[in-house]
């Protein structure tokens, strides 16, 4: 997943930019800089369509598209659920958790004191409001989460659960240990180093491609895809060109084919879409 690859050069034509959300389009207090937003823009001058995906439910990314006023299919919950970006919440397609899998996986995460947050289109349900990152993502995803005392009956029609932790080494070792103990069932990947992400087994960014390509009639090697996280290496395969924020860690820049010019915090994505993809000298 997190293997070098063969870089590619800028494609002859790019028809779709692709971005993650967290860590890539907004700065860390999930702030949409002017510059971000005027890139944005440029590309669309430039003919060259703009989508976003996102580890986030629908709900947790109305501002995003909101602000820069995105037309294209939503990617949810690592594109386990496309969304219309009208705000109707129409979903184009959806890879919901299987209900087994959620079962294993509250058990693992209690059995490792991790904290698991479960998630459906518009809600975030948890039991223990004063854990890890609660405020964090409440600042998020712009809502509120509901207090419940079982999680395992709202399994039906889950988008997501993440196992929270504020110990990263445990998390880790558990990508790999939940990873193994799920197999075939899920996806289980960390969006950040403090959430540990279970969705659909087809639910990962990867599919955001393959959906957009076909959405729109055009061949994948024609979106360019950036990033910053473990989740987005799978876009990164599927895509043409690929960008790693410099914000990323060491394997997800190995697995890309370029490296953005600077972090989220220092307009990294505006940087990136200017030199790698306009080709232009504006910052």
């Amino acid at each position: 997943m997190t293997s070098q690859k063969q870089a590619r050069a800028r494609p002859a034509r790019i028809s779709l930019v692709l971005s993650d959300v967290d860590g890539t389009l907004v700065t860390d207090d999930k702030v949409l800089t002017e510059p971000t937003r005027r890139a944005v823009d440029a590309l669309r001058s430039a003919g060259i369509r703009f989508a976003i995906t996102s580890s986030r439910p629908p709900a947790g990314l109305r501002s995003v598209i909101h602000d820069l006023e995105i037309d294209t299919p939503v990617a949810a919950f690592n594109a386990g659920m496309i969304v219309r970006p009208d705000g109707s919440g129409a979903v184009l397609a959806e890879q919901l958790l299987p209900r087994e899998a959620g079962d294993a996986t509250l058990a693992y995460f209690a059995q490792r004191r991790i904290d698991p947050w479960v998630f459906t289109a518009d809600r975030w349900l948890l039991s223990r409001p004063s854990g890890p990152y609660v405020d964090h993502e409440r600042h998020t995803v712009s809502f509120e989460p509901t207090l419940v005392s079982d999680l395992a009956s709202y399994l039906g029609g889950v988008g997501k659960i993440v196992g929270v932790s504020d110990d990263f080494e445990l998390l880790a070792r558990c990508e790999a240990e939940l990873r193994q103990t799920l197999g075939a069932t899920a996806s289980v990947v960390r969006s950040q180093k403090y959430y540990l992400d279970v969705t659909h087994p087809r639910a990962n960014k990867g599919a955001a491609v393959r959906v957009l390509a076909d959405h729109f009639g055009i061949p994948r090697d024609e979106i360019v895809t950036i990033g910053d996280g473990l989740n987005d290496v799978a876009m990164f395969e599927q895509g043409g060109l690929s960008i790693a924020m410099g914000n990323a860690s060491t394997p997800v820049k190995q697995a890309a084919d370029l490296v953005a010019p600077s972090t989220n915090e220092e307009d990294g994505f505006a940087g990136a879409v200017h030199r790698f993809i306009l080709d232009d000298s504006a910052s």
